[in-house]
């Protein structure tokens, strides 16, 4: 196992900052009345959520082959990459490290949380360049390294990731957003070898729920105890937790959800292998493909006139949109509207 001490990477004034704690949800009571909160007596959702996340964290715990508290729940994973660079990273003097191109959300919160954004340009096949990872990782000593993998909006899953979690003297974020959808192993396995490992999942891809905006971490209880001490104590609201719960209570729900979206990714692919405006379909890990047009700013437009709404990345990555699997219907008229785009 890796061991390093976590409170040399943490922030000081997170060391000592005193976490906001319900004295209602750390607590168990028979028959209680609640006069603590300035809460309403009536109306259906009336009372707080649990800040504590217990019900869930247990459902995850059995699901994931972790402990409770090894799991932070955020709104979105969105929330958990904020709170993660509040944690680590003094603002105006520590970095983050990021592949380019890759989920631009770590870029984001960097920035609104005053920390510099090192990129790692992957090469032609959207690989990182162990190399340069290994200069850059010592040189510039950045304090947390986002690896998404499978990468957005690239779609390839990282190969060798634990090379670069043995070789980064920092905290290292796995976010397997895409994971359900890539026959490679999930992170969550390490995570009781590597003590400055996080994997990011969530409930918005495979799972059908991205308007009930829940992410989760998986970590080291020390990590996740930093993490809990820093996010807002309701940060998730009652309806989406319950929602989560009727969903891993229906876990066959999610296998075919996963199984129809591949079924429509292996259908797409071969729709779009044929059309001659594409040049290249890149391999793909998660629910989406990275094409590569002819003419990618003809294609695009055409593609919105008709109100096909997809996501250009060019010049980002030259010549080339990112395409979700919809259903059936949805990908029938993505393809007809393509074939009359010569």
């Amino acid at each position: 196992m890796k061991e390093f001490n976590i409170n040399s990477f943490v922030r000081k004034n997170i060391l000592a900052l005193e976490p906001y704690v319900s004295f209602r949800d750390m607590n168990e009571f028979k028959d209680p009345v609640f006069l603590d909160a300035n809460e309403s007596a009536s109306g259906e959702l009336n009372r707080y959520p649990d800040s504590t996340q217990k019900m869930v964290k247990q459902k995850l715990s059995g699901l994931k082959g972790v402990s409770a508290d090894q799991i932070a729940i955020g709104n979105g994973s969105d929330e958990l990459i904020d709170l993660i660079i509040k944690v680590f990273c003094e603002p105006k003097e520590d970095a983050i490290l990021m592949m380019n191109p890759s989920f631009a959300m770590y870029g984001f919160y960097a920035s609104v949380n005053g920390n510099n954004i090192l990129l790692l340009d992957l090469d032609e096949n959207f690989e990182i360049k162990k190399n340069e990872f290994l200069k850059t990782a010592k040189g510039e000593q950045p304090k947390v390294f986002f690896l998404c993998s499978p990468n957005n909006p690239t779609g390839n899953s990282v190969e060798d990731i634990e090379f670069y979690i043995r070789n980064f003297n920092g905290i290292v974020v796995v976010d397997e957003a895409y994971i359900e959808f890539s026959d490679k192993e999930s992170c969550l396995g390490l995570l009781g070898k590597y003590s400055n490992l996080i994997v990011l999942q969530t409930f918005s891809k495979a799972w059908g729920m991205a308007g009930a905006r829940v992410g989760v971490a998986y970590s080291s209880p020390e990590i996740i105890a930093l993490i809990n001490r820093v996010k807002a104590p309701y940060n998730v609201n009652s309806l989406s937790l319950n929602k989560i719960l009727e969903a891993v209570d229906q876990k066959d729900l999610v296998e075919r959800n996963i199984e129809n979206t591949l079924t429509e990714m292996s259908w797409l692919n071969n729709e779009l292998q044929s059309l001659k405006s594409i040049k290249k379909i890149y391999p793909s890990d998660a629910n989406f493909f990275l094409a590569e047009f002819e003419d990618v700013e003809k294609v695009h437009a055409e593609l919105l006139e008709n109100e096909i709404l997809t996501s250009k990345r060019n010049p980002e990555i030259p010549g080339c949109i990112r395409i979700n699997a919809g259903s059936r219907q949805e990908n029938i008229r993505l393809i007809e509207t393509l074939k009359t785009i010569a």
